[in-house]
Order: C-alpha cells, then structure tokens, then sequence
C-alpha cells in the first residue's frame, strides 16, 4: 500500500468524523504528499476540519519567537550572551548571570508562570502583570546548570522583541515572518478578532465533549500565542532550507543543542527540540493550550516535514504518536505495534509508590480502579500506563514512550526509567519509601 494510503488510513482510524480531529500535513521533496482535514472544526455547527482550518498552534510559536531574537542578533540589536537586565532592567537576577541563550534554551533558571499553583490564567493582565506574577518568585536552580522546560523564559522573549522592535511582538512576527513568507492564516491569537476558518478547542471527560476551559490570550506571549495552519506552518519550514530571513549559520546554531555546565547534552537547541533516530536528526517541537495539541516535525536529511493540528487535548492518540507513525510511514520504515499483556494486581501493586526525579519533582505510580496510572504532581498531569512486561509500560495514548521499572540485588523495585520515543532516557526516579496519598 502507498504510503499516502497507510497515512490516510491512519489518520481516519484516529479522528473520526463525528468528533474534533485534526488537519494534516506531510510534504517530502518540496512536494505534497498528503493534506488534508479529519473530525469537526466545531461539534455545535458540524464544521468539518479541512486543511485550511485555522488553529493554536502552542508552543510551536516558540521557534518563531526564537527566529525573531535570531534576526535582531544579527542586526546586532542584541547579543545571545547579553544579559536580560540589559532589555529588562527592573528583573531581579537574583544574584545570578542570566542571559538571552538562557532564556532560548530552558536553562535559565528562572520560575515557570505555568508551574506556579492557582496562576489566574482566564483573568486578562498587563505584560507587566504577568512578570510581576513570576518574577519575585526564586529561582528553581543556577542558569545553564539545569534544562527545565519554561514558559516565562519565551514570554520574557517576546517582551523583549516588542522592546527593540519599537512595536508589539505580533507586529514585528508579522512584519517579518508572516508577510514575506505568505502567511495569511497565522495570528497572534486574540480572542475578539473574527479569524475566518478557526477550530473550536474542546476537551473531555466522563459525560463527553466539552468546550475547552477559557484561557486568556494575554498570558503565552512568545511562548504560546499564535494560530496557524499546516499550509503555513509547511510555508515557514520550506523558507528554513533558504536564506530568505535567517543566515544559515543562524539556523544552524538554533539546531544545534545546548551544552550544560556538566557537558551533558539537553538536546534541545533555539525553540527546538533536536533528537536522533534511524540515522537522522528530529527536529521539532510540540504545542498544547486548553483545546488544543499540536506537533511540527522536520527531517532535513530527507526533506521531510509533518505537521499535525488538532483541537482535541483528550485524543486517546496523541499528535506527536500519530506523526512520529506518519513520519516512519513516510520513510518507508514502519513500526511494529506492540503488544500488551495482562497482568495481575500483586505484579502492579509491587510498582506503586512516590518515585523522585530531584527535589520536589515526582512521579506516582498507583492503582485506580484496576488500572495502573501514573500522575506528575507538579504539572496536574495524569495518564495510564499500559504493560508490556511486568516491567515495561507505556502510556495509553502516546505507545512510543516506555516506562522502565529497575530492581535491586535483592529484587525490589528501586527506580523507573522514562524513555522517548527515540529511544533516549529523560530521566530516572529512584524509589521513596513516602506514601501515596489516599
């Protein structure tokens, strides 16, 4: 079967046409190889998705922040190793040395308004209002020794982007990325402005569908504001193999991942995610907000990009499963589905427990109702995990990830290690002897 067959194939097993969905991209060589829109842009009206459809896009919007701070270093209106009290001069550093690669890369330091409990994200607030939520805040570890991915950073971004623009960040993405690209349906999201073809954003629960929970657009800023399409989002990847805004030299340092003070590798790089995988470089980057989930993916080597947009965040496939699918489909090297067994109560209980990534960041294992989930307490984040083995899982929803339970000599459980899809550990929690909350 062609490959464009097995994608659309896919595509339609995961978004049905009586439900959200999403619109697909994949262009190979410069040419088209599949496009098109699944499910509805809106469950009220029974809006079908097409490839048009207009949606947020996330945190995708962090590469094009990125590319902004790119050109104005090349204008020189800044320096990647200035510090930030050089644009923002009322920002505490806290004693510390942080700079504007910092900020690109998650390495700053510097608390994330997005992991700060109770944060009023329906509430509309100034840009100043925003800083002030986060600011006084203390730093989670010292700049360049830690990567811990972060919002404020890539809001601080487009602060000062807008500052040395003499405009807003949204005027000056549009003047400068947007307009000599063609970009007509991309937007620096506001809420009151009629956008033509914009998907509804919707999540799920126990009775069903709902509309998404209200965010205010006056909070992501350059880490998170814009809406796209596939079209533009493919528009902007053919213009990186061209020197049309960015040197090639400039491209290449964004792709490049930071180093840390340990010289151990964050493999991400200037609002980029870089990852190797069947003898090719990954770059890419994901993007959530209440309603929606995305993914954009780029493999140089062979000129390939996918871009999955959906405005379901409950999709029991998550986009960056379905286009990693696409993309081995694409390359000819499809994957095998793996295979889950049962296993009983006593072989999961043995797993349950608080495990410890570092101080305060933790992983809880525990059985709800016969099913094995595993829960972040500090992002409210929770999935269920799916065995393999007694000691392999992976996560209902995103099967390309794995869950590894190490034993000791004596053959208890003392860690999990968490695996991405490109076969690279993200860390290891080691076994407390803590409690699970009941």
């Amino acid at each position: 079967m062609p490959p464009e067959n097995e994608i659309d194939n896919l595509l339609k097993t995961n978004y049905p046409a009586d439900a959200p969905g999403a619109a697909v991209i994949v262009v190979k060589d410069g040419q088209i190889l599949h496009r098109a829109g699944y499910g509805l842009a809106n469950l009220e009206l029974k809006v079908p998705i097409e490839p048009e459809t207009v949606f947020k896009v996330g945190s995708v919007t962090k590469q094009f922040t990125a590319a902004l701070i790119l050109m104005l270093a090349e204008e020189c209106k800044l320096t990647l190793d200035d510090p930030i009290e050089k644009f923002l001069p009322d920002y505490p550093i806290h004693g510390h040395s942080i700079t504007i690669e910092h900020l690109l890369t998650h390495t700053s330091g510097i608390k994330s308004y997005t992991s700060i409990p109770d944060w009023p994200f329906s509430k509309d607030c100034t840009v100043t209002e925003v800083i002030d939520g986060f600011k006084y805040k203390p730093m989670d570890f010292a700049p360049g020794t830690h990567y811990e991915y972060n919002n404020s950073a890539f809001y601080l971004l487009s602060v000062i982007i807008a500052k040395l623009s003499g405009g807003t960040y949204e005027e000056f993405l549009q003047k400068r990325i947007f307009d000599p690209l063609g970009m007509k349906s991309s937007y620096g999201y506001t809420a009151r402005r009629i956008i033509q073809r914009r998907a509804s954003g919707y999540e799920k629960d126990e009775a069903g569908y709902q509309n998404c929970t209200y965010i205010s657009m006056s909070h992501p800023g350059g880490a998170g504001v814009l809406s796209s399409t596939v079209d533009d989002l493919a528009r902007w990847d053919a213009s990186l193999y061209t020197e049309q805004l960015l040197k090639t030299t400039s491209l290449q340092r964004a792709w490049t991942p930071y180093t840390l003070k340990d010289g151990s590798s964050t493999h991400y790089g200037y609002g980029w995610a870089i990852e190797e995988f069947a003898g090719r470089k990954w770059i890419g980057h994901g993007g959530g907000i209440n309603g929606f989930v995305c993914i954009a993916v780029r493999i140089p080597q062979d000129h390939l990009f996918i871009a999955v947009l959906t405005n379901n965040s409950s999709a029991e496939k998550t986009p960056e499963e379905v286009a990693f699918r696409i993309t081995m489909h694409a390359l000819g090297m499809p994957l095998p589905e793996p295979q889950p067994v049962e296993l009983q109560s006593a072989a999961l209980e043995r797993l349950t427990g608080i495990y410890e990534i570092s101080p305060g960041d933790e992983r809880h294992f525990a059985l709800k109702e016969g099913k094995f989930m595993h829960r972040l307490p500090a992002y409210d984040f929770e999935e269920e995990l799916v065995p393999l083995s007694e000691s392999e899982f992976f996560p209902k929803g995103n099967v390309f990830y794995r869950f590894h339970f190490l034993t000791d000599e004596a053959g208890g459980v003392s860690a999990c290690q968490v695996f991405n899809p490109y076969g690279r550990i993200l860390d290891t929690a080691r076994k407390t002897e803590k409690p699970l909350a009941e």
